[in-house]
């Protein structure tokens, strides 16, 4: 215990306390590099706060070096400060690289803009996303069919980049597809990652669109690798869903004058005389998703019953 009060005491008792303080100011590199530090330190995040903070603190530490060297001529404190100085350079030169390689085609920027950059994604995580789907954005052509019903497989997730899709049942019109909506979110919503399944409705091209896809095993790989990232498309492919679901309230009719709300299973609100009744029947819509039945149709007549 001794030994370790002597050298505490040694490192706060070796030199003597101030009891003069200099009357002249350093001089203004010392100043400028204060204020560059002061500054820089406010930076934010992501690629281009990285840039702002390293910057601004690099030339900050080779300002405290051209200090050092020429009014403090203290070795040591411009040997550390040119030190950070290149730390802070090569930090610099390294997010420079990082940012000009996440560049996308103009198509996947907008998309970025559109879709993902308001809820805060980071362009490392898109990035990701990206690369799942080879960076690639597909063409339908006019009156082709992105899926046949009862013919195509289940083995992909896609997006609409731009176009227009028409889902139909047996030739029946559904909804409209629009940019920035999935194709077939409630497909992949109704298959847990193991099963397959087969489209039960038809989705044709309205216009030339454009669309990205990915592949259903390697999504669910990026899936098991980044939990952010499956806990985001859940939540993309959940309000895809709602939005189908209110695109086809509009559209579901009963028989006298009565409109069924799939939003509420066991009731029926009155329609609006000027709105024409369009029959569809229960296969139209089926269980959990706007493309499968809604529990409970069969039974709903017996609400109207006297």
């Amino acid at each position: 215990m001794g030994e370790n009060a002597s050298f505490w005491e040694s490192l706060i008792y070796a030199h003597p306390t101030c009891t003069t303080w200099k009357q002249e100011a350093e001089g203004s590199i010392y100043h400028l590099a204060s204020i560059l530090f002061v500054v820089g330190f406010m930076g934010g995040s992501g690629f281009f706060g990285l840039l702002y903070v390293f910057s601004l603190l690099g030339l900050g530490f080779l300002c405290s070096s051209v200090w050092a060297w020429l009014d403090v001529c203290a070795a040591d404190i411009f040997s550390w400060n040119f030190i950070l100085f290149a730390i802070c350079f090569v930090q610099f030169v390294y997010v420079t690289y990082q940012v000009r390689s996440v560049a996308f085609d103009r198509e996947f920027q907008e998309l970025y803009s559109a879709l993902f950059q308001p809820l805060g994604i980071s362009l490392t995580v898109y990035r990701k996303i990206v690369l799942c789907c080879d960076a690639e954005v597909i063409t339908l052509e006019k009156e082709h069919c992105y899926a046949m019903q009862g013919k195509t497989p289940i083995d992909k997730l896609s997006l609409l980049v731009s176009g227009r899709i028409r889902v139909t049942v047996d030739g029946e019109f559904l909804h409209y597809i629009f940019p920035l909506q999935f194709l077939d979110s409630p497909e992949w919503d109704s298959l847990r990652p193991t099963e397959e399944g087969i489209f039960q409705v038809t989705l044709t091209a309205e216009t030339d669109c454009r669309y990205v896809a990915w592949r259903r095993k390697k999504l669910y790989l990026l899936f098991a690798k980044h939990r952010f990232i499956s806990r985001l498309f859940s939540i993309l492919i959940g309000s895809d869903i709602a939005e189908k679901l209110y695109a086809l309230n509009d559209r579901v009719h009963v028989g006298q004058g009565f409109r069924y709300d799939i939003r509420l299973p066991n009731f029926y609100h009155v329609a609006l005389p000027e709105t024409p009744p369009v029959q569809l029947s229960h296969h139209h819509l089926q269980r959990g998703s706007p493309r499968r039945q809604p529990a409970g149709v069969t039974n709903c007549s017996s609400f109207l019953s006297p």
